[in-house]
């Protein structure tokens, strides 16, 4: 895929795979390294498939004190029917940056497995008729229709442990019918109060990175709605104080009817009516007792383990990934602090973070990449080093993640001292690995020393006989 860049930001477009079956989607997503996102443009519509959800993730690296991110937003697609299709070159604009495709061949197979049920909307891409500009109409008695419209706002609890995520939607819902009556106004002039009324001083606010508003069918109270999501965010609670989220109010254009329609008249008269969502208040409940409680991070996380050897030796580094996986304020989430073991050295760690944020759900990873040095044989127990004690709400427990894999250190007594290497020194993060840690004499340096001196020796007599004989 072909992208253009500034010196402060790169974008490129990535394909999904080209041949999967029908109760599968095919993907198209864009990232964006360097740069927060602004702005993108719609992602393609490709004939014979309609466009589903879509999905943000954002990761963040960080190696030798140097961090970095990427934001990736994925679009789904789901095939009408099985067969052959043509996903035809295209562009999209990020932040100003044109980004290519050269598209590709799509191949819809027959169903493999029991389908997986497409999320609700995507059925209807906009409000058709209502962002038309009317002419001015010639005067004639109007009313004002009644409507089934509402905003809300929405959380996915009532009641949370400090520390733990809160998904809060705010949404604007209207009937098939009240289509022809209802537009929206200026939304992007009302949106940064309508985040100021939303945001939470002591809370940890995660954004959906989503721009596009477009309506989902969705069913409440036995009655059919098109649902527009105007915004939506993860709050994670940071002490005991309540959630307050006041009324949010949104001024909408609504149309009055004509009481007597005519024909070639447009029967319509542009107006306003501000809508607001009830107000609401999230109960925070404190940690159950822990000697740690202030510090534990909470979540649902498991670990998962890498370590980068096979074989090992005393004195040969090696590198260790602690990486926790799972939902919660994983930004948030601060490094295992390795233990004293007499013996070993540890050094580090390097951090990645990966957040995904889908279906209303903030999860992903975060490892950190540790380079640790064994100076005696044996197995080397690394839970002894590395653990991390979390609060799980779903379970209402403390947890401990400790780490499982024990390398077997062969080997001789290694009698060299430790030191301490800057995290910022290039030289040591490349050499470390290969560095020989063979025994050297303590007298090395002292003969360099004293060949030095005896060339320094002999280029000074040069010098001085050439002064001489230019002198004569």
């Amino acid at each position: 895929m072909k992208a253009q860049a500034t010196a402060a930001a790169q974008a490129d477009i990535v394909l999904g795979r080209t041949s999967f079956p029908v109760n599968d989607y095919f993907l198209i997503s864009f990232r964006l390294r360097g740069a927060p996102l602004e702005r993108y443009s719609p992602f393609p519509d490709i004939e014979g498939f309609k466009k589903s959800s879509k999905s943000s993730t954002t990761t963040t690296r960080i190696v030798g004190g140097q961090t970095s991110t990427e934001l990736t937003i994925t679009q789904r697609y789901a095939a009408y029917a099985e067969g052959e299709f043509e996903l035809k070159p295209f562009s999209m604009t990020v932040n100003g940056l044109a980004v290519q495709s050269a598209g590709a061949k799509l191949q819809v197979l027959p169903q493999q497995a029991a389908p997986t049920a497409p999320p609700a909307g995507g059925a209807i891409q906009g409000l058709g008729l209502l962002d038309k500009l009317f002419g001015k109409p010639k005067p004639q008695e109007y009313i004002e229709p009644h409507d089934n419209a509402f905003l809300a706002l929405v959380p996915d609890k009532t009641a949370v442990y400090v520390g733990e995520g809160v998904h809060v939607g705010l949404y604007f819902y209207l009937t098939p019918a009240d289509q022809g009556l209802l537009s929206f106004y200026n939304f992007g002039g009302q949106l940064p109060d309508i985040l100021q009324l939303m945001r939470q001083r002591t809370a940890w606010e995660e954004p959906f990175n989503e721009q596009e508003i477009v309506p989902e069918t969705v069913v409440a109270g036995g009655k059919t709605y098109l649902r527009y999501r105007l915004y939506e965010a993860e709050y994670y609670p940071l002490n005991t104080q309540p959630l307050t989220f006041p009324e949010v109010p949104l001024q909408m254009v609504k149309y009055r009817v004509a009481k007597k329609p005519e024909a070639g008249l447009d029967n319509r008269m542009e107006g306003f009516k501000t809508y607001r969502t009830t107000a609401r208040t999230i109960t925070v409940k404190p940690l159950p007792p822990h000697p740690l409680r202030d510090q534990v991070p909470v979540g649902d996380y498991h670990l998962r383990e890498a370590i980068n050897r096979t074989t090992f030796r005393t004195g040969q580094a090696f590198m260790y990934s602690f990486t926790v996986e799972g939902e919660g304020n994983l930004a948030a989430l601060a490094a295992p602090v390795p233990q004293v073991l007499a013996g070993v050295e540890v050094y580090g760690p390097d951090t990645e973070l990966g957040i995904t944020r889908q279906a209303g759900r903030v999860g992903g990873t975060k490892r950190f990449q540790y380079r640790l040095i064994a100076r005696q044989p044996g197995v080397l127990a690394l839970d002894s080093i590395f653990s991390l004690v979390i609060f799980n709400p779903t379970t209402a427990r403390y947890d401990t993640l400790r780490a499982e894999v024990k390398p077997d250190v062969k080997g001789n007594a290694s009698s060299a001292g430790s030191f301490t290497a800057r995290p910022d020194d290039p030289f040591y993060r490349e050499v470390l690995n290969s560095a020989d840690n063979s025994l050297q004499p303590l007298d090395a340096y002292v003969d360099v020393k004293r060949y030095a001196n005896y060339i320094l020796l002999a280029l000074a007599l040069l010098a001085v006989f050439g002064w001489w004989r230019s002198g004569r």
